[in-house]
């Protein structure tokens, strides 16, 4: 298995600091979690219909929340959006909880995702879709991995529901990993 990271994919580490996550973390606990998938998401910006693969203008839930959108500038200015992300999911994952392996929605989402990882770590399989080769990138908390060009729309991108990782060279067992996924919604 390649541990490089495919073109387009970028991995910031350090993207938040201690605080930064802590605060992220507590505002994201004061808030509700929807739980119709098997992990507990929020939504902000605009809601995304899980069955249906699709975002429409009535899914529009306004700006994103003040706790939310000084991170989301930054991320829009730093991850090569060309502007502030307008839609973010948070997932919580708790050991054992995973995400199969898709491509963000091409008409729903602009060229560039972004996923912020807080709390624990995670290993991502990215997955090339005309040849099968494989890349994984382990996800720290506080590493920002942006996702453009060819790893956007060309790669899968999943991580494997476990309850633990190897992670340089040593299992680790898997805590509470929360993260948010910023995107630009396209309608």
């Amino acid at each position: 298995m390649n541990m490089r990271l495919p073109p387009g994919a970028r991995l910031v580490d350090g993207f938040v600091g201690l605080g930064d996550a802590q605060h992220l973390l507590a505002a994201i606990d004061a808030e509700p979690w929807r739980s119709d998938l098997k992990r507990r998401v929020q939504h902000y910006g605009w809601v995304y219909d899980y069955r249906a693969r699709a975002v429409s203008p009535d899914m529009d839930l306004g700006p994103l929340p003040h706790w939310l959108a000084e991170i989301a500038n930054r991320v829009g200015q730093d991850g090569g959006f060309g502007a502030t992300p307008d839609q973010v999911i948070v997932n919580e994952y708790c050991p054992g909880q995973g995400i199969s392996a898709h491509v963000d929605c091409e008409p729903c989402f602009g060229p560039v995702i972004a996923s912020l990882s807080l709390n624990g770590s995670a290993e991502m399989t990215l997955r090339k879709r005309s040849t099968g080769e494989r890349h994984c990138v382990i996800l720290e908390p506080a590493h920002l991995l942006i996702l453009s060009g060819e790893a956007r729309y060309h790669w899968t991108h999943e991580i494997p529901a476990r309850k633990s990782d190897v992670i340089k060279g040593v299992r680790k067992a898997r805590t509470r990993r929360v993260s948010l996924t910023f995107r630009t919604v396209t309608l």
